[in-house]
C-alpha cells in the first residue's frame, strides 16, 4: 500500500507555503516544484555527504528541469560566512535570477544557510527546504528562520526568509545514521513538551517504533511537530511572543554548543533534549511542576537511547559561570534580561522573562557535579 502525503499549510497571507510530508517526495520533486518555475531551472545548494546520497535521486526527480548545484563540506562548522559567502557568490555566478528557485537540499545547516543566501541575493530570491534530517523536517526547514553562526554565538546573524516549499521526504529519514536521528528526536519530544501532552504520551509509547524505522510513525511523528509548529509561527513569524515556545531547552542548548565548540561532541538535537530535562529541572525547582515531570522527561528521553545530561558529553566543559555568560549571549536575552522556557508541567511550557540565576547557577552546578 502506497504511503499518502500529507500536506500542512503554513498560512502567512502572501508569505504562505506548504509543507509536504510523505515517503517518494523526492522522486516526484519536478511535480512538486514546477508551479513555482518561471523557468525550468534551478540551483541547489547542498553538502557534500547528502549530496553523495541524494543529489543523483532530486536530479532524477526534477525530470526535465536543468539543476545545477553547489555542494558544501558538511557539519556546523559550514554554517559561518566563510561558506555562505562562497555560496552567495556561487549563486551569482550562475546568474539565479530573482525570480528563480534556490533549493536547499540538507539539514539544518545547510537550510539555515542556504535560505539566508537567497533572503540576501538580490534582496529576496524564492527557495524550496528539502529537508534530508529528521531534525530539519519538524522544525529548521519550517517557519523561515535562516541564518549563520558568528564567533559570539550561534544563529546570531541572519534574516526571517519563508521558504516557496518544504518537501519533507519521510524515505530519507533511512538513511541517517542511528545518532542522527535520534539528534532530530530531541525536537520531536521538545513538541510534547512544550504544547501537547497527548503527543508526549504517544511518543512514549510509539518513539522506539519511530527509532527502529517505522515509516508510518515517523510521518505521524513529523506531521504533528510541523502543525504544531506552523500555528506558533502563524501566529507569531518573527519571535515577538509566543515563537520563543519553540525555544524549549535552547538556552541551556545554545550554550553548551558554543561550549563544545560546534563539534561532534555534541549535536543540536542532542543539546536541545539535556536543555529540555534542565529546564524542567530549573522549572520544578522553582516550584512550577511537580517532580514527576522532570523524572518522565528524563525517563523517556534515557529508554530512547539519548543524552539527558552534561555527563553525557564527552570532553571538559566549563564551570557554571561561564556556562551561564554563554546564556547571556543568547538572542533570548530581552533588556538584559534571560528569557527561558519553563514548563507547569508536561504539554504546558510558556515564557519566562526574568528567572532567579542563583537557581539557575545552583542546577548547571549540580549538573556539572554529577560528572
Amino acid at each position: 500500500m502506497t504511503q499518502k502525503t500529507d500536506s500542512v499549510r503554513v498560512a502567512l497571507g502572501a508569505r504562505s507555503y506548504d509543507v509536504r510530508i510523505g515517503a517518494g517526495l523526492l522522486a516526484r520533486a519536478g511535480a512538486e516544484i514546477a508551479p513555482l518555475l518561471r523557468r525550468r531551472r534551478v540551483a541547489v545548494v547542498t553538502d557534500e555527504t547528502v549530496a553523495a546520497i541524494h543529489l543523483d535521486a532530486l536530479r532524477a526527480g526534477l525530470g526535465d528541469i536543468e539543476m545545477t548545484a553547489l555542494a558544501l563540506p558538511a557539519g556546523e562548522a559550514t554554517k559561518g560566512w566563510r561558506q555562505f559567502s562562497r555560496a552567495v557568490d556561487w549563486l551569482l555566478a550562475e546568474k539565479v535570477e530573482r525570480r528563480d528557485i534556490v533549493i536547499a537540499l540538507g539539514g539544518g545547516v545547510i537550510g539555515d544557510l542556504a535560505g539566508f543566501a537567497a533572503a540576501v541575493l538580490r534582496r529576496g530570491v524564492r527557495f524550496v527546504q528539502v529537508p534530508t534530517t529528521l531534525l530539519a523536517q519538524v522544525d529548521s526547514s519550517v517557519g523561515g528562520k535562516t541564518g549563520i553562526n558568528s564567533v559570539h554565538g550561534k544563529n546570531l546573524i541572519g534574516a526571517f526568509h519563508q521558504p516557496a516549499l518544504v518537501l519533507a521526504d519521510i524515505g530519507v529519514l533511512d538513511t541517517l545514521p542511528a545518532r542522527d536521528f535520534l539528534s532530530g528526536y530531541g525536537e520531536v519530544v521538545k513538541y510534547g513538551l512544550l504544547g501537547d501532552a497527548d503527543f508526549f504520551d504517544w511518543l512514549e509509547v510509539n518513539g522506539p517504533a519511530l527509532a527502529a524505522g517505522d515509516r508510518e510513525a515517523r510521518q505521524f511523528a513529523v506531521r504533528r511537530s510541523v502543525e504544531m509548529k506552523a500555528r506558533i509561527v502563524e501566529r507569531d513569524e518573527t519571535e515577538e511572543g509566543d515563537r520563543a515556545l519553540l525555544n524549549l531547552g535552547h538556552t541551556f542548548c545554545h550554550a553548551l554548543e558554543s561550549a563544545t565548540g560546534y563539534s561532534d561532541r555534541l549535536l543540536h538535537g542532542e543539546g536541545v533534549a539535556i536543555g529540555c530535562a534542565l529546564a524542567f529541572e530549573l522549572s520544578q525547582r522553582l516550584g512550577l511542576c511537580s517532580q514527576e515531570a522532570p523524572s518522565r522527561v528524563r525517563a523517556h528521553l534515557q529508554a530512547m537511547g539519548m543524552k539527558v545530561d552534561l555527563a553525557d558529553i564527552p570532553g571538559d566543559l566549563p564551570g557554571a559561570e561561564a556556562l551561564m555568560a554563554l546564556m547571556a549571549q543568547d538572542k533570548k536575552v530581552l533588556d538584559g534580561k534571560l528569557r527561558f522556557i519553563l514548563a507547569r508541567g508536561i504539554g504546558d511550557a510558556f515564557v519566562a522573562t526574568d528567572v532567579d540565576t542563583v537557581t539557575v547557577r545552583a542546577v548547571l552546578e549540580d549538573a556539572l557535579r554529577a560528572r
